[in-house]
């Protein structure tokens, strides 16, 4: 394929006039159909690439990298181990918590919520969850004045607002003359975030890390520690670590475990629209069999000369590999080029649309996220580009193989 005769006369068909310009059609439908299949790939991928990472921001600035708990309750020594932690090298933050499951009421509206107590100033080394405040602000969170801060969606599914009052009513009991009895505490919402999660935005709310003690009974102790590591996707590993210098005593999880399905789900979404998208790239590699089918077809005097003159079948298949994989290259190229610079600037594209026709693809009333974010990954631009690549040259092999079975005298009886 790469010999100088072969490599010649194929890129001087592909050069040609037809004289059939039907063949000359198919050729350039196919060239085509690799090329907008790729940009529509990458697109797709990148738009995908970044709804995961806005996704992953946002559960990451309420979630911590990791979380060190006690297996047999409550954390006492906390402080100690506080400072041992911030001083491991892996450790970029740490912050004790207080979490609990518990029931919200005001009045007749009623909504469970997880709540967690926290060290507002503690709490910054951790999350984001600052940035996130809609009214409000985590540092009204004192202790013992009973304050909480809600989701955004939480406190509308409870009908309250900053200044409000609520019932919280948490799993333990207090035993009563009239018998066992929930533990009720009123505390005033002094704040509401909006993270753009409805499982945070539903279901959250933060406390004073004294007043959940308080509420959950432990005394001078937490739930647990909560840290941020030098590298977030290295998590799993760090975490180990971690524990293991603090004298493996401590039960350790880290953001992809408590997410794992989730994530499992992005992933899964992700190749199986690569899967469904690549194969238009396959119909269109495929349509330069029927190209040089026809092709051949129409060079079989050509063909028959060549063998007369000494060419070998392989360089006579070569030829027409060199030929149809001229057709994917440029196919290819254009797709790639095409695909990366759509997807780099797909958002101001698809703002302008929006603003010239006055529709809206993504309703800031129905979904988190009102635009198309892009993060194009160089992987997978090389990924694609190098299987619609290898498929154009696959897609060569058949009708190079029919050329150099070609009969010379066969081809040549009617010339």
């Amino acid at each position: 394929m790469f010999h100088p005769l072969p490599l010649f006369i194929g890129l001087r068909y592909t050069r040609a006039k037809r004289r059939n310009h039907f063949i000359s059609f198919i050729s350039l439908i196919s060239m085509l159909g690799i090329a907008l299949g790729l940009v529509a790939l990458i697109v797709v991928l990148s738009v995908m690439n970044g709804f995961h990472k806005e996704i992953q921001a946002r559960i990451l600035g309420m979630t911590s990298d990791a979380t060190l708990s006690d297996p047999y309750g409550g954390m006492e020594d906390w402080r100690e181990l506080l400072e041992r932690v911030r001083a491991q090298p892996q450790v970029v933050g740490a912050a004790p918590f207080v979490e609990l499951q518990a029931m919200l009421a005001n009045g007749s509206r009623v909504s469970g919520a997880l709540l967690r107590g926290i060290l507002p100033a503690e709490e910054d080394q951790v999350a984001e969850l600052r940035k996130d405040m809609v009214t409000g602000s985590l540092d009204d969170l004192r202790p013992g004045e009973f304050n909480i801060v809600l989701g955004q969606e939480l406190a509308s599914v409870l009908g309250v607002g900053v200044g409000d009052k609520l019932t919280v009513v948490t799993p333990q009991v207090n035993s009563t003359p009239a018998g066992m009895m929930p533990r009720l505490k009123r505390f005033t919402v002094t704040g509401i975030f909006s993270v753009g999660m409805q499982d945070y935005d539903r279901g959250a709310a933060f406390l004073s890390l004294d007043d959940a003690a308080k509420l959950m009974r432990l005394g001078d102790g937490v739930s647990g520690l909560r840290l941020k590591l030098i590298d977030q996707f290295q998590a799993p590993r760090l975490a180990r670590e971690v524990a293991l210098a603090l004298g493996g005593t401590y039960l350790v999880s880290d953001w992809t475990q408590q997410h794992r399905n989730f994530f499992a789900a992005l992933a899964t979404e992700k190749r199986m629209m690569t899967i469904i998208l690549f194969l238009i790239v396959a119909v269109a590699a495929f349509n330069i069999v029927s190209t040089l089918v026809m092709v051949v077809t129409d060079k079989r005097s050509d063909i028959a000369v060549l063998r007369t003159i000494g060419t070998s079948p392989g360089r006579v298949m070569g030829i027409f590999m060199v030929q149809g994989t001229t057709i994917g290259v440029v196919g290819t190229l254009l797709g790639v080029v095409g695909g990366v610079l759509l997807a780099l600037n797909v958002e101001p594209i698809v703002a302008w649309i929006e603003g010239a026709f006055g529709v809206h693809f993504l309703d800031p009333s129905i979904y988190y996220i009102s635009r198309l974010p892009s993060d194009v990954h160089a992987a997978d631009v090389l990924a694609v580009g190098i299987g619609a690549f290898c498929m154009s040259v696959v897609a060569t092999v058949y009708p190079a193989w029919r050329a150099a079975r070609t009969d010379p005298a066969e081809a040549l009886r009617y010339e």
